[in-house]
């Protein structure tokens, strides 16, 4: 979106492109069910972008499966009767009887979202990024000197931290990011799944012989840990209650730590010069609400959560246009809205 608007950008990755939660993900691509909360619908707003962006500018890489939405359980199938109201992209309801023709094994009625699918996440990436620079460069350490930001050798005006549960460049602490762990297997099957589906895992239609199996989940993982068969085995019993999987021989695993809010609602905006604010004004702990001062040309994209690829497309959007044309970040997505609550709680 910044190379739209004809800047200069300089993309600086520890472990090369999509090397951590980015690339371990299913990116599955999809709208929220729910009963129409904040979260809900700027997801299903992210969605109606998302999709047609990945059909417009990198279609090869967007298998537009359609998802199904099963219910876990009978209580959480009769509680899909109350979201159906709050549906506002294309969907259909599916019958346990059309459902058993797809080969998904529930019998309750699920919702049916034909414009949704996954996407190749590396392929993604690397599409995305194959005309702007790209380096891999661990940054330790930011400086800042007459206005100019230098990491290392490199200088810019401006930086932005789209650094996921690695945090510690800035004092983001009022921001509450926090990693959830999230594993992948990809499994070679001769399975005829046509449609790709979402319970209290994903799993992803057949494409090229492979299915995804994924899970966002393990939110006690402070640090990455490797990867192992085991996790990825785990994904395919779990998967047997939805599909056939007799034939699925794991392939590959993928396992990365994905990166949240406390209200899970994404994290886009000016960085807060929080040592600034908090001596200036100690009074904040008391709820005081002075004005912000910001760190000069400092932003942060982040919290996409498990939801990455939904959310990327608009909300880089919408960042680029608020640091180019100085167009105003909706407040549910920016991050000085948790600010205060958190010097009121004694900044925890």
């Amino acid at each position: 979106m910044l190379k739209e608007q004809n800047q200069h950008i300089l993309v600086l990755d520890k472990g090369g492109i999509a090397s951590g939660g980015s690339g371990a993900a299913g990116a599955f691509v999809s709208p929220k069910i729910g009963k129409g909360s904040v979260l809900q619908k700027l997801t299903n707003e992210a969605f109606a972008y998302a999709k047609d962006f990945y059909l417009d500018v990198c279609p090869m890489y967007f298998n537009q499966t359609g998802v199904v939405r099963v219910p876990k359980d009978k209580q959480d199938a009769m509680a899909f009767s109350t979201y159906e109201k709050y549906n506002e992209n294309n969907y259909k309801v599916y019958s346990k009887e059309t459902l058993h023709s797809l080969g998904i094994d529930s019998d309750f009625d699920s919702f049916y979202f034909p414009e949704a699918g996954s996407c190749d996440a590396l392929g993604v990436c690397e599409y995305l990024l194959k005309d702007i620079e790209v380096l891999k460069y661990e940054v330790t350490h930011l400086s800042q000197q007459n206005g100019i930001w230098k990491v290392g050798d490199y200088k810019a005006k401006n930086i932005i931290l789209a650094t996921g549960h690695e945090h510690d460049l800035a004092d983001l602490r009022y921001m509450g990011i926090r990693g959830t762990w999230g594993n992948r297997g990809d499994f070679s099957t001769h399975l005829d799944l046509k449609v790709s589906m979402h319970q209290s895992m994903s799993v992803g239609a057949n494409h090229e012989g492979i299915i995804k199996l994924g899970a966002t989940h393990e939110k006690e993982i402070k640090k990455a840990i490797p990867c192992s068969h085991a996790q990825a085995s785990s994904l395919k019993q779990r998967a047997s209650g939805l599909i056939n999987t007799s034939d699925l021989e794991l392939k590959k695993v993928f396992c990365g730590m994905r990166a949240g809010s406390k209200d899970y609602v994404p994290l886009l905006g000016k960085v807060i010069d929080v040592p600034y604010m908090l001596k200036t004004y100690p009074a904040l702990t008391r709820g005081a609400k002075p004005a912000l001062t910001y760190r000069e040309n400092l932003y942060v994209f982040n919290g996409l959560g498990g939801r990455g690829f939904v959310f990327a497309p608009l909300l880089a959007k919408w960042l680029s246009d608020y640091i180019i044309n100085n167009k105003e970040l909706k407040s549910n997505v920016c991050a000085d809205r948790l600010f205060l609550k958190w010097c009121r709680k004694g900044m925890k």
